[in-house]
């Protein structure tokens, strides 16, 4: 027993639909990628808070996971009257062979010292140190597990300048692993903003689970106030576009750290900020740099 993989390519308006339709039609589930990521015409997908966004690509390709007797044809075609259009012409199948996807998964992500005093650790393993800061945090829907350099960087940059009760706004949340972690490392008021829903949810069951109260919001709801750390790990092409909503953030005096930024991207960064405030690169890790910078 296993199961069928179904992709073809729709434009942005009828993407997330069809998606729907799919599901309605009896998929097992349905995702969007962009068509042309990996090439020059790939879309990044931000927004800045206040403003109302419509995620989506030109160019999208959906991918639906279907029982592998589902009559193919059938269901694309019911999926496509649904929401008025003509059934897809051409799409790829894929076979997928049934495993245990919980214990796969599972398998692959064990507990991660990000330094001396701080963990993080899946739900489903013990923590290798109770004595120790441990985030609860199962890899999910939103960006931020922890494995990635730029979350490391970034959760080394809070543990070497927070202090006691400052304030944090994590800027592009995903997981709202900065977040919480700035929480449980004696921050005060924390927040943290998202252009995906999604991950605005995942971020507040995250920090539920790990007994912080931080204020989470989608980028549709505008963002108040200064803090005493503003730290953004998204990437470079938002970081251009939202610097002076992110440097309206930063308090006079205040600290700000950039991630998601590649070495060959750094000094470009550091000019645009420039205007607001000086930035230097903090740190580095593999491919990737922190930038961060104090605010007049």
């Amino acid at each position: 027993m296993g199961w069928k993989s179904v992709s073809f390519l729709t434009d942005a308006a009828h993407a997330e639909p069809m998606c729907d339709a799919l599901l309605e039609a009896g998929a097992l589930s349905a995702s969007l990628e962009d068509a042309d990521a990996g090439t020059p015409d790939e879309q990044p997908q931000f927004g800045e808070p206040g403003s109302v966004n419509s995620p989506g690509w030109e160019h999208s390709r959906v991918v639906a996971l279907l029982e592998a007797d589902a009559d193919i044809d059938a269901l694309l075609a019911e999926a496509a009257a649904a929401i008025g259009l003509p059934t897809v012409a051409e799409y790829s199948v894929e076979e997928v062979a049934e495993q245990n996807w919980v214990q796969l998964t599972q398998s692959q992500f064990d507990p991660i010292r990000v330094s001396e005093r701080l963990w993080i650790v899946p739900s489903w393993h013990e923590s290798p140190d109770p004595a120790a800061v441990n985030l609860i945090l199962d890899p999910g829907m939103a960006f931020g597990t922890g494995s990635h350099p730029t979350t490391r960087l970034c959760l080394e940059w809070l543990e070497r300048n927070l202090t006691a009760e400052c304030t944090v706004l994590d800027y592009g949340c995903g997981s709202g692993i900065l977040a919480i972690a700035a929480a449980r490392l004696g921050a005060g008021r924390v927040a943290g903003v998202d252009i995906d829903p999604q991950a605005v949810d995942a971020a507040r069951a995250n920090a539920e689970r790990n007994g912080v109260t931080a204020l989470f919001a989608d980028s549709a709801q505008p963002v108040a106030g200064e803090y005493d750390l503003v730290v953004a790990n998204i990437l470079s092409n938002p970081l251009r576009v939202l610097a002076p909503a992110i440097c309206a953030h930063v308090r006079s005096g205040g600290r700000l750290a950039l991630s998601g930024i590649l070495r060959e991207q750094a000094e470009e960064i550091i000019a645009i900020y420039a205007q607001w405030m000086p930035m230097q690169v903090a740190d580095t890790r593999e491919d990737w740099v922190c930038l961060s910078g104090v605010k007049p």
